[in-house]
């Protein structure tokens, strides 16, 4: 039986707790006030205040009057990870070339919790929707993406995210009824890539398939998605499904000879 982290006698609590506070800042909570950033944390005012006096102190938050906001220094938390894993050097290029062939928008993804966390991204899109930039996260049952790596758990792990997951609707075309996401995942599993229409966000169709390591083990995806009124997913992937697979073979041959990279698609 795998330990709890959070049970050890080296889990650090106080770390924790700040960066919980540096993640309840969000698009839709850009500043925030004491009160409100405990209640999004989970903590008392008192612990919260003192996460935000230190994260002040070392230049990661500000404040004006009585409302908190991040400060540009936090950015740099995610660049050691962006260039230690060479993400421009090695996924990027991949996703251009994608990008030069089929327009639109392309990404890699991984899976965190019951999300997907986006680690690269390019595109040539300028309309209003879901915003694929690199660091956002999103739930991973209404993603291509999240669909392909869910299908890539192991058994014991797929029931898991179903015992404790609460799919939320976040259009009416959503899937949020278990017994149908779990049919969906299984097929995205036994076909090898997963397509959604309009499931993050309206306007949105996208195809995604697994990236493997040496194993075999699905450890990220990437995809492909395109406007829903100019493209469905039959199409998609009659265009696109081959230039994906070739694109995730090369993904996952140059994550092997780069250790940042490949330490973090196994970690």
């Amino acid at each position: 039986m795998v330990e709890d982290p959070k049970r050890s006698t080296e889990f650090v609590e106080a770390l924790a707790k700040g960066i919980a506070v540096i993640e309840c800042f969000d698009a839709a909570h850009p500043d925030m006030t004491l009160s409100e950033i405990a209640r999004r944390v989970g903590l008392s005012p008192a612990a919260a205040r003192r996460s935000l006096i230190t994260l002040s102190a070392l230049g990661y938050v500000g404040s004006a009057g009585k409302r908190f906001f991040l400060k540009p220094k936090v950015m740099t938390l995610g660049s050691g990870f962006y260039f230690a894993a060479r993400i421009d050097e090695i996924l990027l290029p991949e996703l251009r070339q994608i990008v030069e062939t089929h327009g639109d928008a392309a990404s890699v993804a991984m899976l965190d919790g019951h999300d997907v966390i986006y680690i690269a991204h390019h595109s040539t899109q300028r309309a209003r929707r879901a915003t694929a930039v690199v660091g956002a996260r999103y739930p991973a049952h209404a993603t291509s993406l999240g669909r392909v790596l869910l299908a890539g758990l192991p058994k014991s792990e797929l029931e898991r995210y179903f015992a404790r997951v609460e799919p939320k609707a976040l259009t009416s075309r959503t899937v949020t009824d278990k017994n149908i996401l779990r049919g969906l995942i299984e097929e995205a599993g036994e076909r090898g890539y997963a397509t959604t229409v309009d499931q993050l966000d309206y306007g949105i169709t996208a195809l995604a398939v697994p990236i493997r390591n040496a194993e075999g083990r699905v450890t990220a995806a990437v995809n492909s998605s395109g406007y829903s009124g100019l493209i469905g997913p039959d199409q998609m992937v009659t265009d696109r499904l081959g230039d994906l697979r070739v694109a995730a073979g090369r993904i996952s041959a140059a994550a092997a000879r780069t250790p940042a990279l490949s330490a973090a698609l196994n970690g």
